[in-house]
């Protein structure tokens, strides 16, 4: 990591965004890590070949690693850094996992269940103390909090705590979180996973993931199967995802608050049977008094929300989950899930409230829209 001001107090995670990645402070050279278009290196250094590193990739490491507290790897995309991680579980082990969670997570469990190469055990994460015995035979515990798309919040200290005691590595997806908001590894957690496409990169322009690890010799591993597989990122998309970074605190500040006001609003409104919001993030879930229907009408009903499977972009985006075919059954139908951006919260409210006028009319008996793809971010 390049020299830091020499400050007495720690930085702060807002000043950490913008200075950790950065080139040394010195005459004429730039203040951002240019871009590396590179797939050789001239042998005899550390890098000697495009799939093993990328100054571009180093940059962005070293700044989503100071937030989070530990070593960053960058991956492709999420699902690369999930395959991974999942990769190491041992022929037979369980993997411990929320049973509402990321579908390309659940997906990868599935498939590797019915392969005969691991048990998925999934849970309700609500039930503190079920999440706790499932632990006990468990080689891998993979945790969200909030949940996506259902919001719940796990108790992270007592389910590590316990995981730990029965031997197992704990992950933690924190991508809607972002380290701004929670920080697992500080929480004792072995692995912190991004889908840094997400609110990290924050633009929608970019598909790029990363694990965080606490502890040398499983980054080192990672590093290892990383090199192997070549689930490496590209250097644009590095460089993309750490100029996303950059401001990651002023757009999750904004959007935050305007998360906030309307989950105030939604709450009143006629046309929202339930509205699920951990008090904190700018991704908030709604479920319409008109089951799917009406959610199907909702989210096409709109000029300025769009209606996308994506989210952690500066744009507000919403979705009815259960568009999705493996989205699973325990998901109301009706359940949209919106990312909050960072437009003015007064336009957003005007359009989200005009089709949730319109949605109020319509009964729950009318068709669903439905995707014929499998699975949405």
């Amino acid at each position: 990591m390049p020299d830091l001001p020499d400050v007495q107090h720690p930085l702060s995670p807002a000043t950490l965004a913008v200075t950790a990645g950065r080139p040394p402070h010195e005459p004429d050279r730039p203040l951002n890590e240019p871009i590396t278009m590179a797939s050789t290196y001239v042998a005899g250094g550390d890098r000697e070949y495009g799939r093993y590193a990328n100054p571009s990739w180093t940059a962005f490491e070293e700044a989503l690693g100071a937030l989070e507290g530990g070593r960053c790897l960058a991956f492709s995309s999420g699902l690369a850094a999930v395959d991974t991680l999942l990769d190491l579980v041992g022929q037979g082990g369980v993997v411990v996992a929320p049973r509402h969670s990321y579908n390309g997570t659940i997906m990868q469990l599935a498939d590797l269940e019915s392969r005969g190469r691991l048990k998925a055990h999934l849970v309700d994460v609500l039930d503190t103390d079920a999440v706790v015995a499932a632990c006990a035979d468990a080689d891998l515990v993979w945790m969200e909090s909030p949940t996506n798309p259902a919001l719940e919040v796990v108790d992270l200290p007592r389910v590590i705590e316990a995981a730990h005691e029965a031997g197992a590595n704990v992950v933690v997806d924190n991508t809607f979180a972002t380290p701004l908001l929670q920080q697992p590894l500080a929480l004792g957690a072995d692995v912190v996973i991004h889908s840094a496409t997400k609110f990290i990169a924050g633009h929608s322009d970019v598909v790029i993931g990363a694990l965080v690890t606490r502890h040398d010799e499983l980054h080192d591993v990672l590093k290892a199967r990383r090199d192997l597989i070549g689930n490496s990122p590209g250097p644009f998309e590095a460089w993309l995802a750490l100029r996303g970074l950059r401001t990651l605190h002023v757009r999750l500040e904004r959007a935050c608050a305007n998360a906030a006001e309307l989950v105030r609003r939604l709450e009143q409104h006629p046309a929202v049977a339930e509205v699920r919001y951990p008090g904190w993030g700018a991704i908030v879930s709604l479920v319409t008094a008109g089951g799917a229907p009406a959610a199907d009408v909702l989210t096409h009903s709109t000029s300025l929300w769009v209606h996308a499977t994506s989210l952690g972009g500066v744009e507000s985006t919403f979705e009815r989950r259960r568009r999705w075919k493996l989205e699973a059954p325990t998901i109301p139908d009706g359940l949209v899930r919106l990312s909050v951006g960072i437009e003015d919260v007064e336009d957003l409210w005007r359009d989200l409230a005009q089709a949730l006028d319109r949605a109020s009319q319509v009964g729950d008996g009318a068709p669903a829209v439905g995707s014929s793809a499998t699975m949405g971010p």
